[in-house]
């Protein structure tokens, strides 16, 4: 059989004529060197096994090619792969070499740091961890918070078993409840803390806090009244004037509730030789309220 050389001439001729225009472009353009960052991409992760700690998701790559070729170039273009087809449980190395990153026609990898890879894997799992909620802020005055509770009680999480045997709990969003009057009830999302831990799909849970009237008590105690912002060297009579202070409040709160936990004082700030007469401040614990003090101000003289 004869082959027949010279058939389509023109076309052939043609196409080594486009080439060698091609050639000389590219030849002519400036071959450059630039780094980026590159994504990090773990293949063939044992079944059953999980990552865990510190995992990288970029490692720096340095590449050559033009320079229009490198100038179109995305780090999204360039990928390094890890292959942990035959990795078994620990801590392990992974070496990475030039061939194991993926790059463009055209573009040629030059280097890649770090050419080490540390990472940690351990046997993966699943479990129902308890959820707990989180309350935020005070119901109003008068009112406190009673039975707190959450549906469903309980979440399954999964992720590395290392780390699941160390799990507690799970937490809701903020459930605000300031000022609050009546029960509140609300649909919550759930979470996990721990970035290497996660829901196989997103939840939610409905926390209700119920509000209840505060059983409020009253109690009055005798107090002494101490002296603030008193100029040094000054004296002043009565030494200890005691006053009775009226408080109210949960009766939880009010229990061990004595005088000496109550802060009253009188501020002298500025104030030289004389008699005065000056207002008793008071300062209580949380959730007390005060009713009155008696005397409301109380007669001094400064010496």
């Amino acid at each position: 059989m004869r082959v027949k050389l010279f058939r389509y001439f023109g076309l052939k001729l043609l196409s080594l004529g486009l080439a060698i225009l091609l050639w000389f472009a590219v030849a002519g353009e400036p071959f450059v060197e630039r780094g980026l960052q590159a994504s990090l991409e773990f293949q063939n992760v044992p079944e059953g096994f999980a990552l865990v700690g510190a995992v990288p998701s970029t490692v720096e790559v340095r590449v050559r090619g033009s320079s229009a070729l490198l100038g179109g170039l995305d780090s999204s273009d360039v990928v390094a792969v890890v292959d942990l087809g035959s990795a078994r449980s620990g801590r392990r190395l992974f070496h990475l070499s030039l061939a194991d990153v993926r790059a463009p026609f055209g573009v040629e990898v030059a280097q890649v740091l770090p050419s080490t890879i540390p990472l940690v894997l351990d046997r993966a799992g699943r479990r129902f961890v308890p959820i707990v909620p989180v309350v935020e802020g005070k119901p109003a005055p008068g009112y406190v918070v009673g039975q707190i509770s959450v549906f469903p009680a309980n979440v399954e999480v999964v992720g590395p078993m290392s780390r699941l045997d160390e799990l507690e709990e799970v937490i809701t969003e903020p459930v605000p409840i300031t000022d609050a009057t009546e029960t509140v009830e609300t649909l919550v999302g759930v979470g996990v803390s721990d970035d290497v831990l996660r829901l196989p799909e997103a939840s939610t849970a409905v926390v209700t806090v119920v509000i209840e009237t505060a059983d409020l008590q009253q109690v009055s105690r005798r107090v002494v009244v101490r002296f603030k912002n008193l100029i040094p060297a000054r004296r002043v009579s009565p030494g200890d004037p005691m006053v009775t202070v009226r408080a109210r409040g949960p009766r939880k709160a009010l229990d061990g509730f004595r005088g000496d936990l109550i802060d009253a004082w009188v501020d002298l700030a500025g104030l030289g030789p004389g008699g005065y007469t000056v207002p008793v401040q008071v300062e209580l614990g949380p959730e007390l309220v005060l009713d009155g003090v008696e005397p409301a101000a109380i007669e001094i003289v400064i010496r």
